[in-house]
């Protein structure tokens, strides 16, 4: 049994797996392949291709649009902002467009890692890039937040004695290095205090919210509002730090007033 099990293991992690088109990964769009080829075509290594797609995601502004269903990459790509699905959605097709296999990794987290941007949530859900490169997949989830969203953030969580808030740890990582992990909560998946659980590896966005395991942490109907439910407090809280100006809050417990 235990053989069987390794053996599905060893498939899944196959790079050759995760090298084709999806739901939400549009590889044939023209425009999608342009830029991939626009990126890389300097590049001389494939930590290269990848460092030069993972800043360009980067640097799309983070935030929380209102939208009706999950953007494929095109869409992301066309967008002014995005949130970690779509910058996520991207990052994947620009990688696999560019011969490198990708995936996401979805983990669930402790909703305190909001505080400042929202109380509501108990638990949240995080997709991790995940790259081969150098023959094994490395992680990263740097690529979800701008640089000055990052710094921002950072400093408001140094202003507050706060550890955790606004997605991010104080003391994480802020950039990736194209070889190592590098994850916003500071730690690896497996010693991040913030981590519930692996929820496990998957193509796109529209695959995770698909699976059962998607389907076991939100009920039909919390499904049907789940993109859009905190737009509007995210949003304020997004754009209150940006201008650099904190938000009404009860400092002990990040509530938003």
């Amino acid at each position: 049994m235990q053989d069987l099990a390794d053996e599905q293991a060893g498939a899944l992690d196959a790079p050759e797996r995760w090298l084709s088109a999806s739901a939400l990964l549009d590889l044939e769009d023209s425009r999608l392949r342009l830029r991939s080829h626009a990126l890389t075509q300097l590049c001389t290594s494939e930590r290269d291709k990848a460092l030069a797609i993972y800043n360009f995601v980067k640097r799309i502004l983070y935030g929380r649009p209102f939208k009706l269903r999950l953007r494929t990459a095109r869409q992301v790509f066309d967008a002014s902002q995005a949130d970690a699905p779509d910058k996520a959605t991207l990052l994947v097709a620009l990688m696999r467009s560019a011969g490198i296999p990708a995936r996401l990794r979805y983990i669930e987290l402790r909703g305190e890692i909001l505080r400042g941007l929202t109380s509501t949530m108990s638990n949240i859900s995080r997709p991790l890039a995940e790259i081969w490169l150098g023959d094994r997949w490395v992680s990263v989830d740097t690529y979800i937040v701008d640089a000055a969203y990052m710094a921002a953030a950072r400093q408001r969580l140094k202003d507050r004695d706060w550890e955790w808030g606004y997605g991010i740890h104080r003391n994480g990582q802020s950039v990736w290095n194209g070889m190592d992990d590098a994850f916003l909560g500071g730690k690896s998946t497996a010693e991040d205090p913030m981590v519930v659980r692996d929820l496990g590896v998957f193509h796109d966005p529209q695959h995770f919210v698909e699976s059962a395991i998607y389907s076991q942490m939100h009920p039909r109907f919390s499904r049907a509002v789940h993109l859009n439910i905190l737009v509007p407090t995210v949003g304020l809280a997004i754009r209150d730090l940006r201008a650099e100006r904190p938000p009404s809050t009860d400092r002990g417990t990040g509530k938003l007033s």
